[in-house]
């Protein structure tokens, strides 16, 4: 294992001198190897719909290939509808459509087994030969959704650089690693727990957090591996009465653990304990707020050590306790993203100490309070880190590769060639029962009848993706982009009417009237 790790830093070393060519569209040479494998807990991915098509998330990618010299592979647990691979081709600016699908290598394995995409490759070793064979020497790099064992031997077994986190820091990116990493760095974030691995820990821990704060409401049992908030699970303390002590919290505790309220639908207490030995878990307060918004900034760290912040959003959450990621609205709001930038130099820069590479962001969640003196204030408080690509990846990704413009970090706006700030709201959860059966063509029909397609010139418009939930989940995901919020708001609701028009009549009146549908409204303060 030592040998492994040795070579898997001399490659990433690598990365050092190739970083301007990596970084720079259109004067790049490279040749790009996509693994998007979601190479996490396969019992917590499974909790949501359409997963196995989450591999789709990262076919931004293929805007690279405007770089007429860029050459791209794209490997897959299933094959990709060539009508999809068309759609993100033919958006490539100034690039004729045959000439960038010459330089795009797809390799579907035909395996939707319940294992990682990068478990798939490996266990495949004439598929790894091709893939060898395939990539220039000196001039291939591969990114991924996230950096474990994994993508290391992928990495080390092809000898092309991993663009990602060393797997030896990952633990910087859990629940419990995201509140270490807040407390060196002095950034403000909920009281909480150590991590624990058995429920009598979780009692004890949950305890001494409610001695410390006895006016507390509610708590947050969080997963130490979950993500998308599908790992959470709510513990209420509201209306226990005559509570003092800690052998009454503890007993008011252990009998409204099985009451928990998950944000998965599938999950209970059983199977929650079950998983808490095998992942870990921490406890955390839950913080109340009215107005209360989650925002997030996202950074990487270059090869050198430098720490850009890339962007900040306000993320749109679900779920009964509005933990699930929906979707998100770029830039975040103008009352607190600035500040955001700077709690997020400060991790992304406490990071960079550590060795951690590439990617990162960090959740927040900020409320408005009251000063003493009766002015309204925005307290913001650090949630959690995340070493990887997240759902607010692929749509900012989308409006830079496709407007080449760039993001200005004094006033927190993305600036387009045409030098217009730019606006989005993106989703990967537009899901209503009466999509299902939609395919990738029909979506395209009414993409075209409808002239709800990206447009170039305007730097306005929609880009589709997780096309491939369509038709067996009736769910999709959407970026809807423009120069103004309102703008934005409404390209992305007249998807939304327009779908709903479309499959109106192969959909009964219920799913018209309670079809799930991502919040209207871009206005944070109340």
């Amino acid at each position: 294992m030592a040998a492994v790790e040795r070579q898997f830093k001399q490659l990433q070393a690598q990365l050092c001198d190739r970083w301007q060519d990596i970084k720079t569209l259109e004067t790049g040479h490279s040749d790009i190897l996509v693994i998007p494998s979601f190479s996490v807990d396969q019992q917590e991915l499974q909790k949501i719909d359409g997963f196995l098509h989450y591999e789709e998330r990262l076919l931004f990618s293929l805007i690279r290939l405007r770089d007429p010299k860029t050459r791209l592979i794209y490997v897959t647990s299933q094959p990709l509808p060539p009508i999809v691979i068309d759609y993100y081709l033919q958006l490539l600016p100034g690039i004729p459509f045959s000439h960038a699908r010459d330089r795009l290598l797809l390799l579907p394995i035909y395996d939707q087994s319940l294992k990682p995409l990068s478990q798939k490759i490996l266990e495949r070793p004439r598929l790894m030969e091709r893939i060898r064979h395939s990539l220039r020497p000196g001039c291939s790099y591969m990114i991924c959704f996230n950096s474990t064992d994994l993508e290391r031997d992928l990495s080390v077994q092809l000898d092309i650089p991993l663009l990602a986190a060393d797997p030896a820091l990952l633990h910087l990116g859990t629940k419990s690693g995201s509140r270490q990493v807040f407390a060196e760095c002095g950034i403000p974030h909920p009281d909480g727990s150590e991590l624990v691995w058995d429920q009598e820990a979780l009692v004890e821990a949950a305890v001494a957090l409610w001695q410390r704060q006895p006016q507390l409401q509610r708590m947050v049992i969080k997963l130490n591996e979950g993500f998308s908030g599908e790992g959470n699970a709510l513990l209420d303390l509201r209306q226990a009465e005559d509570v003092e002590t800690p052998e009454q919290r503890r007993k008011v505790i252990c009998d409204r653990l099985p009451q928990l309220t998950f944000e998965s639908p599938t999950e209970s207490w059983p199977h929650f304990c079950d998983r808490i030995p095998q992942l870990g878990a921490i406890v955390e307060a839950f913080i109340e707020g009215d107005p209360k918004t989650s925002p997030s900034v996202q950074g990487q760290i270059t090869p050198s050590g430098e720490v850009e912040i890339l962007s900040t959003h306000d993320q749109i959450l679900g779920g009964p306790n509005q933990q699930i990621y929906l979707g998100c609205r770029f830039p975040a709001s103008e009352d607190y993203r600035l500040q955001l930038q700077q709690l997020g130099l400060k991790v992304g820069e406490h990071l960079a100490q550590k060795g951690v590479l590439e990617r990162f962001g960090v959740d927040f969640v900020v409320a408005q309070r009251r000063r003493p003196n009766g002015t309204l204030h925005w307290d913001v408080q650090a949630i959690e880190i995340n070493l990887r690509k997240g759902g607010t990846t692929h749509p900012f990704m989308t409006l830079k590769l496709l407007t080449n413009g760039f993001y200005d970090m004094h006033s927190g706006l993305f600036f387009g060639q045409q030098g217009l700030p730019k606006y989005y709201v993106a989703s990967d959860n537009l899901c209503k029962p009466s999509y299902q059966g939609l395919l990738p063509d029909d979506l395209m029909d009414i993409i075209a009848r409808h002239h709800l397609h990206f447009e170039t010139g305007s730097e306005m418009g929609t880009v589709f993706h997780l096309m491939g939930c369509l038709s067996e989940f009736g769910k999709v995901g959407l970026t809807s982009i423009a120069n103004s919020p309102e703008q934005a708001d409404t390209i992305y609701h007249r998807v939304i009417d327009i779908l709903n028009q479309e499959t109106r009549s192969h959909s009964s009146p219920s799913d018209q009237e309670t079809g799930p549908i991502l919040p209207i409204g871009w206005s944070i303060v109340s």
